[in-house]
């Protein structure tokens, strides 16, 4: 299942409560303002560094580069991919589930 956020974890609990539930082997698209929860020294590094033990977490580059941010900063292990990878990963997986 891929589940995916646009939301930013610093305005809704929508990271936080994916994660929660996001099953072993499920993999996470943080895009738009999604891509906040994936930097280094936040207060959702943690979160998501023992979220990456068991699931797979990507972060959008283009939405990063929007917003003015670099992907050295992004938090170790989350993996980066384009909109062409963005394609990808909703054809490999049977299910998208957006959290709002």
């Amino acid at each position: 299942m891929l589940h995916t956020i646009n939301k930013s974890p610093f305005e809704t609990n929508s990271l936080e409560t994916c994660l929660r539930f996001a099953r072993a082997g499920h993999s996470v698209l943080l895009f738009e303002d999604g891509i906040y929860g994936a930097f280094k020294g936040t207060r959702f590094e943690s979160l998501i560094t023992d979220s990456l033990k068991s699931k797979n977490i990507y972060v959008l580059v283009p939405d990063v580069e929007a917003r003015g941010m670099r992907t050295d900063n992004v938090i170790d292990g989350i993996k980066t991919v384009d909109y062409a990878g963005f394609v990808d990963l909703t054809v490999d997986n049977k299910t998208v589930q957006a959290w709002l």
